[in-house]
């Protein structure tokens, strides 16, 4: 989060490459981003320390759950409205993940309680974005968005490890800093925010959704193919790919009439010119 703070800084302030929008108050960002910038940072609390129990291929079969948690809290937040194609789309996605973590070998509930509290806080900060983008009346592009949020994430991280991991990392010797993997790590996460945003601007949030797709399936195999104890069960297979499914028929629904919007408004715009975006508010990485 600080070198994306950095970078987001200097790409905007200092070589000006890409624009703030304008809008953003005390009060907007008291309200608006603080709550957002906290979510992100349990997000990626609840979500790595998942990785200290289950495998990279099985915590990414669980996250094919959040457009189910998406789904339900925007109901009770009153962003969506229940009806049966959606029920039935919510219903293949949570069979999916079930069948899917019933194929798992070794499994560790701890780990799954962790992937799943860092599922409701993804879903509460992409519920929190739409509120803020429908009722503040700001409009953000995905960088504008992590220049504002990246500072306040690294904040809310901050605090609770000077208090519960600082005293474990002092007390014991066998712990070492790896500066190069920890900044290939921040290089990797900063160009997928970006490539996000540059897909997104020249295509549509639909286009990136369905790249994300693919890319899921790739960490799945790619980890399995890395890491030795990742074993993927036939059972496993199964259950990803009937969550998948119903995550693309989510994505269809949700992102086609914005596409078709958009597709409007790109007939008056000349051809390769780049539109102004908005974050894709049911976006499941990002980020993180």
């Amino acid at each position: 989060m600080l070198f994306s703070s950095v970078v987001c800084f200097a790409a905007t302030k200092i070589f000006k490459v890409i624009k703030i929008d304008e809008g953003m108050t005390t009060d907007v960002y008291v309200s608006s981003v603080i709550p957002i910038g906290a979510m992100f940072a349990m997000t990626l609390w609840l979500g790595n320390s998942a990785y200290l129990y289950i495998s990279v291929a099985f915590a990414q079969m669980l996250k094919a759950i959040m457009p189910v948690a998406v789904f339900l809290l925007g109901t009770a937040f009153g962003l969506e409205e229940m009806n049966c194609k959606m029920l039935a789309i919510m219903s293949i996605i949570s069979v999916g993940v079930i069948v899917a973590s019933v194929g798992e070998i070794t499994i560790s509930w701890v780990g799954v309680v962790y992937q799943m509290g860092g599922v409701v806080a993804e879903a509460l900060r992409l519920i929190f974005i739409e509120i803020f983008l429908k009722k503040k009346g700001v409009r953000l592009n995905l960088i504008s968005m992590m220049y504002y949020v990246s500072p306040c994430s690294a904040f809310c991280l901050f605090i609770p490890w000077l208090f519960l991991e600082k005293p474990k990392m002092d007390a014991s010797i066998s712990w070492n800093f790896p500066p190069v993997t920890l900044f290939l790590n921040c290089m990797c996460t900063f160009v997928l925010n970006l490539s996000v945003f540059l897909v997104i601007s020249r295509t549509s949030a639909l286009t990136a959704r369905v790249t994300g797709v693919v890319r899921d399936w790739s960490v799945v195999l790619l980890s399995a193919a890395i890491f030795a104890d990742t074993k993927l069960t036939f059972i496993n297979i199964v259950g990803y790919a009937i969550a998948i499914v119903g995550v693309v028929a989510y994505n269809n629904h949700k992102l086609k009439p914005q596409v078709n919007q958009q597709q409007g408004a790109d007939s008056k715009v000349s051809p390769g010119s780049p539109r102004h975006v908005e974050i894709p508010l049911n976006s499941t990485k990002e980020s993180s």
